[in-house]
């Protein structure tokens, strides 16, 4: 009797890796089975992170984005746990198949989402496909290199389920660090997506292949080893293509050809420029930030009421493009401005790249000038100075990590830097798209202590847009301009006058104010765009 017949009376079954005539010990093919459940730990997680990383990309709302993921995937692990239970019986086949359909539809996740997001406009009805097929494939490994395990080395249930757990785990753990640290910076969504999808492939199918290479037939063998290699062409022709075609989608999002485009640690950065005229566009992670046909409405909206008041020291939290800095430093009693803001990258381009630079007269390299690149949330906690004039010219709150700085907890560390008589302006949104999330914010700088005088303004580019004009004071602040106010393309006194007024469709809401622990304009933002 040989060691692959069964005893008589027993049931067959396959015999086990170490028995193989060449083959690794026992101790080495389970150490090469826990590497592979490791890598695949890995990579499964690795795609879970760039789904959600991707849509908070694409569309916001990184609280929405990682829910939908995390559950939808959860759930169709359960489900891939109990599809694998048939496919026990044929443990090394079935994993190879699973690992291989797991790197092709891994690998091309992100790719197929942008381009479900840039052509089709399906992008939550992909994800939701997407995140089902990964997680179910994602389950059906553990009953499979269960499977396997037993098939080295017999030993018990507890023990077994510690060892596979114990390499899942830290392989995610591993995936999980090299996902921001390592992989997006390096290579972007794409292509990190379809390197991680190789990798999983060849831990998966060629790993698991040669140590129970004897226990496939010859054909079986040769159909799952050019499986393989068909899955590594694909994503080999795929991380080939990935520049021009990241262009392509890239540039079906905008309406004019891109001039500038660059992923910082922070955000995507986009500039784009008309082929007749000179509108330049800047775009950060997809939303409109200005178009110099039109900017100086809103930042000559967002400056000036303020400097009607104090101004020798003025703070600019945000505004990374220089063009508020602009405004500010047209008044020569202005001692200093400083500027805070998170990305570098940002104030690079806009103190070298020369359509921007031109547009905000170099306002960075103002002798006058601040630059800070640091967080403002912390950077505002320990701070010692005060200003005349605070302005708040964040992007919208359309993510927890944007929201935080249109929160009570914001205003109040503001008004700490606050000076007696100083006043504070706040980019609110739209009035009108985005009703509920303006007066949310209003109510939040009220909450924080300060009397608050809305308005809002025309900017065609943005359509109605509104400001909160706020003080440390009982009495609102007054909207005027003040005496040397110079000379403004867009805004007087009559204009601000009527800004005040808002109409019936946009008259305040009741809404809840927005906290650190209970970020409402997340869920504003989001309800209110996609419905207008």
């Amino acid at each position: 009797m040989t060691a692959a017949e069964p005893a008589p009376g027993k049931p067959a079954e396959a015999a086990p890796a170490t028995r193989e005539a060449g083959g690794p010990t026992a101790r080495a093919a389970r150490t090469l089975v826990l590497a592979a459940v490791f890598t695949c730990a890995a990579c499964g997680l690795v795609y879970e992170l760039a789904l959600v990383a991707l849509g908070s990309y694409l569309v916001g709302n990184s609280v929405t984005q990682a829910s939908i993921v995390l559950s939808v995937m959860v759930f169709a692990m359960g489900i891939g746990s109990l599809l694998a239970k048939p496919l026990q019986g044929r443990p090394v086949v079935a994993f190879a198949v699973v690992e291989g359909a797991l790197a092709l539809v891994g690998g091309l996740s992100v790719l197929g989402l942008y381009a479900a997001f840039a052509w089709l406009d399906l992008y939550v009805p992909a994800l939701v496909v997407v995140a089902f097929a990964v997680g179910a494939l994602i389950g059906a490994e553990i009953p499979l290199l269960m499977t396997l395990l037993q098939r080295i080395r017999r030993q018990d249930a507890g023990s077994a389920v510690a060892d596979l757990f114990a390499a899942d785990y830290v392989g995610a753990l591993v995936g999980g660090l090299a996902f921001p640290f390592l992989l997006l910076p390096t290579f972007g969504h794409i292509k990190g997506a379809l390197l991680v999808g190789v990798v999983n492939a060849v831990a998966g199918v060629a790993v698991v292949l040669w140590l129970f290479r004897r226990q496939v037939g010859r054909a079986a063998r040769a159909g799952l080893w050019g499986g393989m290699a068909a899955v590594l062409a694909v994503l080999g022709a795929a991380y080939a293509l990935a520049d021009g075609f990241e262009v392509s989608a890239r540039q079906a999002l905008y309406a004019d050809p891109i001039a500038l485009s660059e992923r910082t640690p922070y955000q995507e950065i986009v500039i784009t420029r008309k082929v007749t005229g000179s509108d330049v566009r800047l775009f950060l992670n997809g939303d409109l930030q200005f178009s110099s046909a039109d900017e100086y409405r809103y930042h000559e909206s967002l400056v000036h009421p303020l400097m009607a008041g104090p101004h020798g020291r003025v703070l600019i939290l945000g505004g990374g493009d220089g063009l508020a800095m602009r405004e500010v430093l047209r008044y020569r009693d202005v001692r200093s401005a400083t500027l805070v803001e998170l990305d570098p990258e940002m104030i690079r381009l806009a103190r070298t790249y020369g359509p921007l630079s031109s547009l905000n007269r170099r306002s960075l390299d103002d002798p006058r000038a601040h630059v800070i690149t640091t967080d403002a949330f912390s950077w505002l906690r320990h701070l010692n100075e005060r200003f005349d004039a605070v302005i708040v010219d964040m992007p919208d709150p359309d993510d927890v990590a944007t929201a935080k700085l249109y929160s009570v907890e914001f205003y109040g560390l503001a008004k700490r830097a606050l000076a007696p008589g100083a006043r504070m302006v706040v980019q609110s949104g739209s009035p009108y798209f985005a009703p509920k999330s303006f007066w949310s914010i209003q109510k939040s700088i009220a909450a924080a202590g300060f009397s608050t005088t809305p308005y809002h303004v025309d900017v065609p580019s943005f359509g109605d847009w509104g400001f909160v004009l706020a003080a440390p004071t009982p009495q609102p602040p007054v909207l005027t301009l003040a005496q040397d106010t110079p000379d403004l393309r867009f805004l007087d006194a009559p204009l601000l006058q009527a800004a005040r007024v808002f109409p019936k469709d946009r008259r305040p809401r009741d809404v809840d104010v927005n906290t650190l622990v209970h970020p409402r304009l997340v869920e504003y933002e989001g309800e209110e765009w996609k419905n207008s």
